[in-house]
Formats: C-alpha cells, sequence, structure tokens
C-alpha cells in the first residue's frame, strides 16, 4: 500500500517541498539555516523518502530499503547536533513534512475515505519513527561533542610547561579524577619523550582536597614518569593537605615533596646541575 503513497507523494512532489519547506522556515531556530541549505536538504530526504515508500512493503525503517533515507537523517542531525539545535527543533524536519503530505494524500484520496485513512495511518507510522530516529542520532552525536569538549578542556587545564634544560613543570588544577589523571599522564609521558626532561615538577597547589583516591593518581603519574627515566618532586604541600596525607597513612616517602613551586624549582636545578641559576632560584 506505500507504493500508492509514493506515486501520489511523486505527483505532487513540488508543491510538497514548497510547502515543507515553508513550514520549516516558520521556525525562528530554521530560519538561523540558510534558506537555499534547508531546501535542499529537503530535497534530498524527501527523494529519498518518496523511493524507500516504493520499495518497501512494510513501515518499518530500519530495513535496507531506508538505508539511504537514514543515512541521509544521521548526517542531518549530526551537523544540526554540532550547530546548536535543540533534539525537537531536529526532529521537527521530520514532523514538520506530516502536514503538506496529509493534505496532498487528502486531495488525492478524497473519493476513497478508506484508502485515505490507511495510507495517513501508514504514512504516519513511517514519519513518527523516522523522527525519533533523528532524535536517537542528534543525542548521541551531542554525547559525543560533549566527550570530546571535556577532552580539550582537560587537556588545556594539563599543561606541561618547559621550566629549565631537562626541568618540566605540571601545574593542576581542579579535582584530580581518574580520566583526568589518564589525560595528565599521557601529557606528562609525550613531554618527556619530547624533551629528554630528567626532572618533572607536579605542582598541586591548585587542588583544592587531596584524598586516597587522588594521592594514588599523583603515585601512578611519578611512576609512570620513572618508568620513562624522569624523577618527580610534588610541590604546593600545604599544611592542611600534609595532615591529610598523614591522616589517611598515603606513604611518599619515596617521592620528594616541597612547600612551593620554586622550592621544587630549586632542588630540581641542584639535581640536573644547572650552571647559570636563575637570579630567585640561587637566592
Amino acid at each position: 500500500m506505500q507504493d500508492a503513497s509514493a506515486k501520489i507523494l511523486e505527483v505532487h512532489y513540488n508543491d510538497l517541498l514548497d510547502n515543507w519547506v515553508a513550514s520549516l522556515l516558520q521556525s525562528a531556530r530554521q530560519k538561523r539555516q540558510a534558506e537555499p541549505q534547508l531546501r535542499d536538504q529537503c530535497r534530498q530526504f524527501l527523494g529519498a523518502l518518496i523511493a524507500a515508500l516504493g520499495r518497501s512493503a512494510t513501515a518499518d525503517i530500519s530495513g535496507r530499503d531506508w538505508d539511504e533515507v537514514r543515512g541521509l537523517l544521521t548526517e542531518i542531525s549530526n551537523t544540526r547536533a554540532r550547530t546548536g539545535f535543540s533534539p525537537s527543533e531536529t526532529a521537527m524536519f521530520i514532523f514538520a513534512l506530516k502536514n503538506p503530505v496529509f493534505a496532498v494524500l487528502s486531495q488525492a484520496l478524497s473519493a476513497t475515505p478508506e484508502a485515505l485513512a490507511e495510507q495517513n495511518r501508514a504514512v504516519d507510522t513511517v514519519l513518527d519513527q523516522l523522527g525519533l530516529y533523528t532524535t536517537e542520532v542528534f543525542q548521541k552525536s551531542r554525547e559525543e561533542v560533549i566527550v570530546r569538549q571535556q577532552q580539550e578542556l582537560m587537556e588545556l587545564s594539563t599543561p606541561v610547561v618547559q621550566l629549565w634544560d631537562n626541568i618540566l613543570a605540571l601545574p593542576l588544577i581542579g579535582t584530580l579524577d581518574s580520566g583526568r589523571t589518564q589525560v595528565v599522564m599521557e601529557s606528562l609521558l609525550e613531554k618527556i619523550v619530547e624533551t629528554g626532561a630528567s626532572i618533572a615538577i607536579i605542582d598541586i597547589t591548585g587542588v583544592p582536597t587531596v584524598d586516597t583516591l587522588v594521592a594514588q593518581h599523583l603515585l601512578k603519574t611519578v611512576a609512570a614518569a620513572r618508568l620513562m627515566g624522569a624523577d618527580c618532586i610534588i610541590s604546593g604541600i600545604r599544611p592542611q593537605i600534609a595532615q591529610t596525607i598523614v591522616h589517611l597513612g598515603v606513604d611518599l616517602t619515596d617521592v620528594t615533596t616541597k612547600a612551593t613551586l620554586a622550592d621544587a624549582f630549586v632542588i630540581a636545578l641542584k639535581r640536573t646541575g644547572a650552571t647559570n641559576m636563575p637570579t630567585a632560584a640561587a637566592r
């Protein structure tokens, strides 16, 4: 029965396309998208939809007959997820097509109410499924964007700085969780390989609290750096943090710790045998 709908929609293709685009452009959000681009998306999708309706014997959009339709919707949904559209605005790309389609079917099948009702039900089922599909794809794409942004923020918040020949500094700010520890470790190890540094100062002045988990993360980072041939100094050990570490029973006896980054820098210069020490460090 969907083949009948496909033939009707194909005959009224131009009117259907114009009415659909006009309906979409009534939305303030859609107006932000260039009309030629929107019309091109609608044109491609409408052609694929009519072809799929003509091929498919059922209203199930998961079959191979609907591959092209799903592919176009995936591309459209991913683009909208990256450009600030909401899930409902993205789903409206499909749902705004309903009224134009029903109007065309009503015009063509007005003399046969039963056939009209059947075609309306079939097309309505298809469009509902496609609308839900756009929402699912959109949500997945948004989650991927958020994860990527979080990863980029973590990388930006863990810069590895070369302070001196053979001396690196890694200032940490904020909470140190498992995910961020992995980024910290990778950034530090890559910089050690790149520079051949023998000392890495991990400054935790900006870390608000140190618990057992944070301490374990720090020790893992120190161990990884040592495997790459670099020794680590932890600076920024404030009195309250020192008390917490003692209370937790965390063993940092194998790690050099200093109260400030400046103190750690002086130790690092001495260990590397620097001859031209900065004036502040020399004092």
